[in-house]
């Protein structure tokens, strides 16, 4: 309109990791070890000139030093506890403070640069009572940047503080270390996280469901930074709420349903439906070391249950929890060396399910019932005799009439080759063809190489060309290296008892007060 100007007004949305930086001490959360020595120098003038900052990214490296730079220059003097409201503190809030020079070291490795940042040292601050350096990603620079930087360490000036942060201190040199006074930053644990995330959402008035926090505080890793980005992504996926369902489908995790699917097919034994759940989540593009993480986490709550006596809460019995999670430990490790994750994620639940506790599932709480008496007065339990019976040996015997575990000795194989054979039970044999299989416990132990070392020491031993085929799966039979731990249990077992029963040692016992030590059968002593 004519007469009148027009005014516009430009609306900007600040994310929540930049609104919420804390501007002193007290704001910070999970590094409170950190907080009180730095509390206790600015209080007691027991200033340092340097400070050195390690960690992980978004844990407060940067922001510690913020404060810290506020603390040494606020205009109502150094104290733990800065106004917040001078005009200095101000500055340094908006990153306009003249006498804080923040340096990129990721962006500025040369020589030239640092020498050019330390020539200034020299000056006397222009508006604060010190001229501070930080110097972010320290680790960067180079090694004469690192000479250049050590110079000024060796003999700042008293108006010069230097505030160092590194995720990789490992990489910055021992002369550099030794002059600094050094505080490493801890991951922030997801209960913090959880806490400071429901508080900041309470204050944004953003309605938050507890499982949604609880999954934002495990993505982020112990980084409180990237805790915040994700909440302002899932604020707007959500369209201003945070639901816990809409977590899983932005970060295109597996739900707690599907996690608990897989724990009952396990509890069942039910392999097919374990391999019908691995097919679907395929399909749903699921990252399946994730999944095996929250296995792991499955069972340890599983575990933790049975710690506080919650066994009527729980799918399985103690043993089954500890193997599990062992299996699902081992497995997690292994995937970074799988074929593909899919085949890698369901050969560890196979697993589970082929060393499960109890037959008839994997590990099903059992029920507490008292055996019922024979009829001669015993118990139905199994005695030790029966509970060291050996498992069959195979019946297939090579042409000559020998045993697999006899062959296995006398073949000329060494290392791995000697322990995928006897890992093994022999299934069939002929002039022409010898098949294995091999214990799917240790199907990692299966190459190319390794079959043919074997091929090769049987062709030399049965003096005539034979094929070798190996297959994986669960071996009934006793295995070679299963027959050689059994015996050798055996023979420690006879070696303690003679030993408890030998009058002469029991007496020299009694009479100086001594107890057995390590018993080592003679025949195993001699290996």
């Amino acid at each position: 309109m004519p007469g009148k100007s027009l005014q516009c007004t430009i609306m900007s949305y600040q994310v929540l990791a930049r609104k919420l930086r804390p501007a002193d001490f007290s704001e910070l959360v999970g590094q409170d070890h950190v907080v009180r020595a730095l509390c206790h120098g600015l209080d007691h003038d027991r200033l340092h000139h340097a400070y050195l900052f390690t960690g992980t990214r978004g844990v407060g490296k940067t922001t510690i030093a913020r404060i810290l730079a506020k603390s040494l220059n606020c205009e109502h003097g150094v104290s733990s506890k800065p106004c917040g409201e001078c005009s200095v503190c101000e500055e340094i809030r908006e990153n306009r403070f003249v006498d804080l020079i923040e340096v990129d070291a990721a962006s500025r490795t040369r020589v030239d640069d640092t020498r050019e940042l330390l020539d200034n040292a020299q000056y006397l601050p222009s508006r604060g009572r010190y001229k501070v350096y930080l110097i972010d990603e320290v680790h960067m620079l180079s090694a004469s940047s690192f000479n250049a930087l050590l110079k000024t360490l060796e003999e700042p000036p008293e108006h010069v503080k230097f505030l160092l942060a590194t995720t990789d201190p490992k990489k910055v040199p021992v002369t550099v270390l030794s002059r600094c006074l050094q505080f490493q930053l801890k991951n922030i644990s997801d209960d913090n996280i959880v806490a400071h995330l429901a508080g900041v959402l309470a204050a944004e008035d953003v309605p938050a469901e507890r499982g949604a926090l609880e999954i934002i505080a495990q993505a982020a890793g112990g980084s409180m930074r990237d805790a915040l980005s994700i909440t302002d992504q899932a604020v707007a996926f959500g369209a201003g709420s945070l639901k816990q369902d809409d977590l899983v489908d932005m970060l295109g995790l597996v739900g707690r349903a599907e996690v608990d699917g897989l724990l009952k097919c396990l509890a069942a034994g039910d392999a097919a439906g374990l391999l019908e759940a691995s097919a679907d989540l395929a399909e749903r593009g699921a990252d399946f070391n994730a999944l095996l993480g929250d296995l792991v986490r499955a069972f340890h709550e599983l575990a933790v249950d049975h710690a506080v006596d919650k066994r009527a809460t729980a799918q399985f019995d103690e043993q089954a929890v500890q193997l599990f999670y062992q299996i699902a430990l081992i497995g997690y490790r292994d995937m970074q060396i799988v074929p593909d994750p899919k085949s890698g994620f369901e050969m560890t639940l196979l697993r589970m399910l082929a060393f499960a506790p109890d037959e008839d599932s994997a590990g099903r709480i059992p029920v507490a019932v008292a055996q019922p008496a024979q009829a001669d007065g015993t118990s139905g339990e199994p005695g030790p005799a029966q509970a060291q019976m050996p498992a069959p040996e195979s019946s297939v015997r090579f042409p000559d009439g020998t045993a697999w575990h006899e062959a296995v000795g006398s073949l000329e194989i060494s290392g791995v080759a000697r322990m995928l054979a006897e890992h093994s039970v022999l299934v069939g044999c002929s002039t022409e063809t010898v098949e294995l299989q091999l214990d799917v416990a240790h199907d990692t132990l299966l190459d190319e190489p390794q079959q043919q070392a074997i091929e090769r020491a049987l062709c030399e031993q049965m003096g005539a060309s034979v094929k070798l085929k190996i297959t994986v799966g669960t071996i009934q039979e006793e295995s070679p290296a299963a027959r050689r731990e059994r015996e050798a249990a055996e023979r420690q077992r006879n070696a303690e008892a003679i030993l408890e029963s030998d009058q002469t040692v029991q007496s020299l016992l009694n009479e100086f007060g001594g107890r057995l030590g390590a018993v080592k059968p003679l025949d195993d002593a001699a290996r």
